[in-house]
């Protein structure tokens, strides 16, 4: 009767072995300026940026202005850019954004319109972080 307490406390519990981890790797990333906007982007992500109309698909973008720079050995910090560094990217085509609906409305005067605008964006394909 008293072995029967001690077999259900929760200090006798087995605890099973999980063999140790590797150490998480930290994915290089970027952080941009282009068009007054900043984004952080990493290889292979797929990115819409503003329409530029004198590149097609499969042409190689530069982005010189970069702010940061993280990954394994750690964040690099530019003031405000860091000097030397870029970030290439591959067009992939354009795009239109979702549609935005405007309506102007005047009450008691009869006015209604409703107008509606899509976006054309530039989608890129981030290739390589150099520093």
């Amino acid at each position: 009767m008293g072995l029967e307490r001690f077999a259900r406390s929760p200090r006798c519990q087995l605890v099973a072995y999980s063999p140790p981890r590797e150490p998480l790797r930290v994915i290089m990333y970027a952080i941009i300026v282009d068009g007054g906007r900043q984004y952080k982007v990493q290889p292979g992500q797929h990115l819409d940026i503003d329409l530029r109309q004198d590149v097609g698909a499969g042409d190689t973008l530069e982005f010189a202005n970069v702010l940061a720079i993280g990954g394994d050995e750690g964040l690099k910090l530019g003031s405000p850019a860091i000097s030397g560094a870029k970030v290439t990217a591959t067009v992939i085509g354009t795009e239109k954004g979702d549609k935005v609906y405007i309506q102007k409305f005047r009450r008691r005067k009869n006015y209604q319109r409703r107008t509606g605008h899509r976006q054309k964006y530039t989608r890129v394909e981030i290739g390589e972080i150099a520093s």
